[in-house]
């Protein structure tokens, strides 16, 4: 029945898309809408239309790939498929598929992401970035940024580019790839001092890439759809620069072009919608070029923005009047990083969201996600990550600072595992934070405490009971201290048969921003300045166990019988303190885990 339906489905539709009907009516203006109000019919609503729009997009899917089956007996005599003209390439990716935005569309997307007053740097910054891989080999897995603000952009697909290459390699049909058993397998022996991401081939890359755009711009559309935004090449440009390669057409055509208004953004702006992850993956595979173009990480923000509605990301947002790239500098908010990350462009990184009463909310994220967020700013106290950004399914983090985003990750997904008393603690938090309307402030009503108590099973005795109700709110780190000198027994996390070990762990950071290397082994012989790329730094990570604050201060050591492993992600006896340096990526990581200490060759991991 489900088969049929959809058949029918899609003849009404190719039908629908066959005809020619007049086109849709423009937008009426305010006033004439209100001098004409008239009952809306049923066909006409949001919901009617946006189902038109994906059937005929179905459709016109069904017809190209048709158009694609009957090419080759179309050409001339004597001349194969694989000998297309440059001009025949060009028209056959455009055929049917791609549409030009109204006005009005464009003029709401311009001012939702720039707003009324952005200057021309801004502008020139977002128009100067392609989505291109590092042509270095220790950071050939990475893509690089050349202009500022853009960054959101790049580091939410790095993250997705990174999990194919690192867990889903296979799927990615190459066997220069790092060996694997599948992506739920144990990854032990991929945590190895070194790890050779110059071994990756062109076609790897370039397949994991165009699997997380894709990936990215369903999670866009509700897994119904993703829109790709690409440019209109001029007819006379294919025609004038036939011959060379499909890069160079592009690039050539683009000379000159300014994007200052939403008018400017409507005359060159194409988009088409998929329906089926397949045809996505193809068209997002013919159509790279553009992505890898000066204008590729725009072009990708518009396809997100027009993949989840314009209508949609405005109601997703707390405050829809500001632009999505800030001034003065033009950063990607982090409604753009967790619209690409988790398909929803709300502004909060909290879960769930926030009841201020009188009917008004703040969203947070609303699910578990592929790759997660660390932020800087929790560090300082300015904000709260919720769960589902900081336990994401892989072990890799977009890391946000006050001004540019990176990407931390590491290869081992056992790093996220939690023993017994981390899982304990992860429970407490949930249910503390369920309860804590002050967002992320870190205190609860007495009322909520009682019922943290009830969902976690924590026995306190009842003079220790009152002294944390008796200001008539209870502070987190207060109830914490009080938690962690609380026997087992209670439902606390004092293990007093001094078992508990500590993890020892390899993180990467990858920063696509091309800095100089100042290591001295990448400075030339010659004395020349240093090589301009990305950065890739190997941290190695050692977490402490959860002694109460006196034991944790003293630096109390537990004598045991070593580990017959130091594997990642695994409890290890406690010995002799790590070596520990420090940057404000550290900081960031211990807001993932607690009292972490980091320690790396060379120069410091930048986040800025």
């Amino acid at each position: 029945m489900g088969d049929r339906g959809e058949d029918e489905d899609l003849q009404m539709a190719i039908r629908m898309s066959m005809q020619r009907a007049t086109p849709e009516t423009k937008r009426s203006k305010p006033q004439d809408a209100a001098a004409g109000a008239v009952s809306e019919s049923p066909e006409d609503s949001p919901e009617s239309k946006t189902r038109r729009r994906e059937l005929m997009a179905a459709a016109a899917e069904k017809r190209i790939a048709a158009a694609v089956r009957v090419l080759p007996s179309s050409l001339p005599p004597g001349k194969k498929s694989g000998e297309l003209g440059r001009r025949e390439e060009f028209r056959l990716k455009s055929v049917n598929l791609s549409k030009e935005l109204s006005p009005e569309e464009a003029n709401q997307l311009f001012a939702m992401v720039f707003g009324t007053e952005v200057s021309k740097g801004i502008l020139a910054q977002w128009s100067n970035q392609g989505i291109r891989f590092s042509s270095d080999p220790v950071t050939s897995m990475g893509l690089v940024q050349h202009e500022g603000g853009p960054c959101g952009v790049l580091a939410a697909i790095q993250a997705f580019v990174l999990k194919h290459i690192i867990f889903f390699c296979d799927e990615l049909k190459d066997v220069s790839c790092m060996p694997q058993k599948g992506p739920g397998a144990s990854f032990k022996s991929l945590s190895v001092p070194s790890y050779n991401f110059s071994a990756l081939t062109e076609g790897v890359k370039v397949r994991a890439l165009v699997r997380s755009m894709g990936e990215i711009l369903f999670s866009c559309g509700s897994n119904r759809r993703a829109v790709i935004a690409t440019l209109s090449i001029p007819e006379n440009d294919i025609r004038r620069f036939e011959g060379i390669s499909e890069d160079e057409v592009i690039t050539k055509s683009l000379q000159g072009l300014s994007i200052e208004s939403a008018v400017d953004l409507q005359k060159v702006l194409r988009v088409e919608t998929c329906t089926s992850q397949m045809t996505a993956l193809q068209r997002l595979e013919a159509n790279l070029p553009f992505f890898q173009s000066r204008m590729g990480a725009l072009l990708f923000l518009i396809s997100a923005l027009i993949s989840r509605g314009l209508d949609l990301v405005q109601s997703d947002r707390d405050d829809p009047s500001l632009p999505l790239v800030t001034a003065p500098f033009g950063h990607a908010s982090q409604e753009i990083v967790n619209l690409l990350l988790c398909g929803e462009a709300v502004p909060n990184v909290f879960d769930g969201r926030m009841d201020l009463g009188g009917g008004m909310f703040l969203k947070g994220i609303s699910r578990d996600v592929e790759v997660g967020f660390l932020t800087l700013l929790e560090s300082l106290n300015f904000c709260k990550v919720g769960q589902h950004l900081k336990s994401p399914k892989w072990p890799i983090w977009v890391v946000g600072s006050e001004s540019h985003y990176t990407v931390l990750f590491a290869l081992d997904p056992s790093v996220q595992s939690e023993n017994e008393l981390e899982g304990r603690e992860t429970q407490i938090r949930k249910a503390f934070d369920a309860q804590d309307q002050s967002g992320g402030g870190g205190f609860i009503s007495v009322e909520g405490f009682h019922q943290v108590l009830r969902e976690t099973d924590i026995k306190f005795p009842p003079e220790k009971l009152e002294h944390l109700c008796s200001a008539g709110f209870i502070v987190w780190s207060e109830f914490w201290q009080v938690i962690l000198d609380l026997d087992k027994s209670l439902g606390g996390l004092k293990d007093s048969s001094g078992l508990m070990g500590k993890k020892v762990f390899d993180l990467y950071h990858f920063n696509g921003i091309a800095k100089s290397d100042l290591n001295g082994s990448q400075v030339n012989s010659a004395g020349e300045t240093p090589l301009q790329r990305p950065r890739l730094t190997k941290l190695r990570v050692s977490v402490p166990p959860r002694w109460t604050p006196e034991e944790f201060m003293a630096d109390v050591k537990v004598s045991s019988a070593p580990s017959a492993s130091d594997s990642a992600g695994k409890d290890n006896e406690v010995s002799k303190p790590e070596p520990s340096q420090h940057a404000p990526l550290v900081d960031c990581i211990r807001t993932r885990w607690a009292r972490a200490t980091c320690s790396w060759f060379g120069d410091p991991p930048s986040i800025v």
